[in-house]
């Protein structure tokens, strides 16, 4: 019977079930898996640290949080992870994930990150260069350029909450750039 079923897209199922072991494990148990999966200044000297800045994307603060961020990465993600490979899109949110992680952490002393929303934002970007030919630019890009990171420049400049727009910018930035890098 398991033999019909694909793990079609091991970055985006495992970055998945990662997620939602240590939401489990938060809501579930005594256990406080912030303290390892989201990220905030601390020393350079704790070993945590390191992990924090690559590890704060796989923390959630709630199941609404955690089921927002992943509807997305598990629509787009297992598109982008055939079209550029797991490795290369392993890079992407890797690199995506350290830059949130430490321009939080340089820009906003005091101020705890956490979630997926920076690879949400990195993926959508990055999903409308799929069709991309040489020497163009897409009109879904600008459009999903102006109505995403729009938004979120609009959010952060009229809004208070808790929600890290900076990281939303970071990421659809970062999606930007490596569409334009390892366009085909």
């Amino acid at each position: 019977m398991f033999k019909r079923f694909n793990y079609n897209s091991p970055v985006i199922l495992t970055m998945t079930l990662i997620s939602f072991a240590i939401l489990m494990i938060q809501g579930y148990t005594n256990i406080n898996t912030l303290k390892l999966f989201a990220v905030y200044r601390s020393s350079l000297l704790d070993v945590l640290f390191y992990i924090r800045l690559l590890g704060h994307v796989l923390g959630h603060a709630n199941w609404e949080h955690f089921i927002n961020n992943f509807l997305i990465i598990l629509i787009l993600g297992p598109m982008l992870e055939e079209k550029y490979g797991s490795k290369k899109l392993l890079l992407m949110m890797a690199v995506t994930a350290l830059v949130t992680g430490l321009l939080n952490i340089l820009l906003f002393k005091g101020s705890v990150l956490l979630g997926a929303s920076g690879i949400v934002f990195m993926l959508i970007l990055l999903s409308s260069f799929v069709n991309m030919q040489k020497g163009t630019i897409p009109i879904t890009l600008i459009l999903v350029m102006i109505i995403y990171m729009g938004r979120e420049l609009a959010n952060g400049i009229l809004q208070e909450d808790n929600i890290s727009q900076t990281a939303h910018l970071l990421g659809g930035i970062c999606g930007c750039i490596f569409g334009f890098k390892w366009r085909k």
